[in-house]
């Protein structure tokens, strides 16, 4: 008798460990955290180089959401040319997309240590020169 009350105290205990994961685990973060918190890193850490926004484009979306917009732009960095576009969907209260036209030059936020990181947008900065 004694062995089956162990055995249900080890089955209980189980239980609620399995349970209690299940409740605290950490859920997957979405894209849209992943990219806020890139652009926070960014914020913080990024060095400031002059660029050029090379077209605004709008991509449909057939799942019934709103356009993706993108801006596309390039900048050097010692030497090298990078050729980036950032998701600005969520940022269209901070910019005038209207106004973001072929050529305009624009200040560009990058990752001293991967360059090919960079923003032009974020909650908190503007490099667009309007």
């Amino acid at each position: 008798m004694d062995s089956f009350r162990l055995y249900s105290l080890i089955v209980a205990v189980g239980g609620v460990a399995v349970g209690a994961y299940a409740v605290l685990r950490r859920k997957p973060k979405g894209p849209a955290e992943l990219e806020r918190e890139r652009r926070s890193l960014l914020d913080g850490i990024g060095r400031i180089t002059d660029g050029t926004v090379i077209d605004v484009q709008e991509l449909p979306v057939s799942s019934g959401h709103h356009a993706a917009v993108l801006l596309i732009y390039k900048y050097d960095v010692a030497g090298v040319s990078y050729e980036c576009s950032q998701d600005v969907t969520y940022l269209r209260q901070w910019i005038n997309l209207h106004s973001c036209r072929l050529g305009l030059p624009t200040s560009v936020k990058y990752d001293p240590h991967n360059p090919g990181n960079s923003l032009v947008v974020s909650e908190s900065w503007m490099g667009l020169r309007q």
